[in-house]
């Protein structure tokens, strides 16, 4: 990845000392490890079944996100059973063994280079095709605990961790500080200081979702807040998305699903058009329907004219989709807790290792 600067600081004197221990540590954080071949995966025994997430025949028992890259490769990204890969042919587990950093996977994108970054409690992964490079700070007062990630336009990535934002530009890290909204009640669930989730919208603002704080918005000069003062449902962000219209959609995890057009909020949970105070997986279907999940209330989708709900009744075995993905070849995912599910637009099926993949 080319060099390239890191924008302005705000705190230039916090940012030397950074430099500093920047040039300290620049040689221990990173290590490469590579790989000949990833075996197949052999069948998963599941050392310990927990009886919340265990299914009888699945992949894994917690499966946290999926995405296809340029090779029409599908990715998932799990709790506690590392990364799965299925090809076109088979499927794989990629573990430690591989060069794959440790824990829980919370986010897998492609760039430009056709490079695989994956996004873990243990820092930034990238796998070139061939082999693994991870990327963690040393420093013990920074977290490489990632919960989300975006590359912008230039090919930097903007890192949501536990305690705050970091910026990564491929080889190093530097904190990005945004100020916190004074709220009466921060509520935080995981950690005072923790970004749960960030994007960046169409025109280039950056939102961060806080943990207690509300929405903190960047527009490449100032800082501005939404909370609950300004129709917010929750201050404890799950997740965002930007739709093809231009609306942002906001899962909480206290106050259901919203969605702000620029102007004024459209709290759903609160209007009675949708069940469930604990929110996430959104995602945009190419025909502009929203698809979200709502814990112990199953899948809900809008098509900009009404909500339709899909449960047990429809065959989804789980209380807990934690994500939610359409490939090229408009196979509908869906992963959470119990594993990996498949939906065929009346249906769901439990994915085993036979299936159904194509």
């Amino acid at each position: 990845m080319k060099n390239r600067r890191f924008p302005k600081s705000k705190h230039p004197l916090f940012h030397c000392l950074f430099v500093l221990i920047l040039f300290l540590f620049s040689c221990q954080n990173q290590n490469s490890h590579s790989i000949k071949k990833i075996a197949l995966a052999k069948e998963n025994s599941f050392d310990t079944k927990d009886q919340l997430f265990y299914i009888e025949g699945q992949l894994c028992q917690h499966l946290r996100t999926i995405f296809q890259d340029s090779k029409d490769q599908l990715w998932f990204g799990t709790n506690v059973y590392d990364l799965m890969l299925y090809n076109g042919d088979s499927l794989v587990y990629i573990s430690e063994e591989d060069g794959l950093a440790s824990g829980r996977i919370t986010k897998i994108l492609e760039n430009k280079d056709g490079h695989i970054w994956i996004s873990s409690y243990s820092g930034m992964s990238k796998f070139d095709g061939k082999s693994f490079t991870n990327f963690k700070e040393n420093n013990k007062d920074f977290s490489n605990d990632i919960w989300d990630f975006f590359i912008d336009r230039e090919g930097l990535f903007w890192l949501a961790t536990t305690e705050g934002v970091r910026l990564f530009d491929g080889q190093e890290f530097k904190p990005f500080d945004i100020p916190k909204a004074i709220v009466k009640d921060s509520s935080s669930i995981y950690a005072y200081d923790r970004i749960s989730s960030i994007l960046q919208d169409k025109n280039g603002t950056i939102w961060f979702g806080t943990d207690g704080f509300g929405i903190c918005r960047y527009n490449g000069t100032n800082f501005d807040f939404i909370t609950t003062e300004n129709g917010l449902p929750s201050n404890c962000i799950g997740s965002l998305m930007e739709d093809s219209k231009g609306n942002i959609w906001i899962a909480t995890m206290f106050g259901g699903i919203s969605k702000y057009d620029g102007k004024k909020f459209n709290n759903y949970t609160a209007m009675g058009m949708v069940q469930g105070a604990e929110v996430g997986a959104l995602y945009e279907d190419h025909n502009g329907n929203i698809w979200f999940a709502a814990e112990n209330h199953g899948v809900y989708s809008y098509d900009g004219k009404s909500f339709k709900n899909y449960g047990q009744e429809h065959g989804l075995n789980t209380n807990g989709i934690l994500s939610i993905f359409r490939d090229r070849q408009d196979r509908f995912w869906f992963g959470g807790w119990g594993g990996l599910f498949r939906f065929d637009g009346q249906k769901f099926v439990s994915i085993t290792r036979q299936g159904p993949w194509k």
